[in-house]
């Protein structure tokens, strides 16, 4: 059952489990909490199980402490699945023992970050561009761990007023594009192709931000709820060009969320 947390209204029983960790009196900077909710989150990690690997800031601290744990023989036959080439990377740096969906079709655990997190647990993940991986991945575990900050809580999916990503091929983009921020007219939908300055919080534009798969992202910025998610998720799965988008619909089944003036370990 979840918790309730600020400005959230409690989460039926039916719904994934949702803890708080609660704030302490010193004041944390966010990728402090962002530490401290990986942590607790690989405090769900056992010996012999097969883990997804998420990407972004929140993530990669979750990743070095599975290392760490591995290295001091707290864990042991770890077998992790990376979500992006840059986790594989950092993965294989740190020693962790790596594979693929193709061997292990279903994964026991994964962990990662999320953009935005609703009061459904319904998230809006892949602004670092990794979505497609993560939702291969992480649409086959058992368990779903996803960690978070306070600030990536909203009342609805879109609600930061950040980018919804959808993956998209390169062939003909802008007609994409456009027919993407025609679907969603009525919820005020702004589509700007992400590009590398943009990614990288450079000034300028420039080149397309090019993912993994060798795609293109088209970032989705909303100024109204876009209603049923379903139907949304449907209807841009539906568009010729479209490969995947950053909705990740009933998927969690846990999240760890770090509280904005602190937080400590809840067991």
């Amino acid at each position: 059952m979840a918790i309730p947390y600020p400005h959230f209204n409690p989460v039926t029983s039916e719904k994934p489990a949702m803890e708080v960790l609660s704030p302490s009196p010193v004041v944390l900077t966010q990728d402090e909490l962002k530490r401290i909710a990986a942590y607790k989150a690989v405090e769900m990690v056992e010996s012999g199980m097969v883990v997804g690997l998420g990407t972004g800031s929140t993530a990669k601290h979750a990743v070095d402490r599975i290392a760490e744990l591995l290295h001091k023989g707290k864990l042991k036959k770890i077998i992790g699945i990376p979500t992006s080439t840059k986790t594989h990377e950092q993965a294989l740096s740190l020693g962790i023992p790596l594979s693929d969906l193709d061997s292990h079709p279903v994964l026991d655990i994964a962990i990662d970050g999320a953009d935005e997190v609703d009061p459904n647990l319904n998230l809006v993940k892949g602004r670092g561009g990794s979505l497609l991986r993560e939702k291969m991945v992480e649409g086959v575990c058992k368990k779903f761990v996803v960690i978070v900050d306070e600030s990536k809580l909203v009342k609805h999916i879109g609600g930061s007023g950040l980018a919804m990503p959808v993956e998209i091929v390169p062939f003909c983009w802008k007609f994409t594009a456009k027919r993407l921020q025609e679907l969603f007219e009525y919820a005020g939908c702004v589509a700007k192709l992400r590009t590398f300055a943009s990614a990288n919080e450079m000034e300028n534009g420039g080149l397309p931000s090019v993912t993994d798969n060798g795609n293109y992202v088209v970032d989705l910025y909303f100024t109204r709820d876009i209603g049923d998610l379903k139907a949304a998720s449907d209807a841009i799965l539906r568009l010729a060009g479209v490969v995947e988008h950053g909705m990740f619909l009933d998927m969690a089944t846990t999240v760890i969320v770090a509280g904005d003036r602190g937080c400590h370990h809840q067991e």
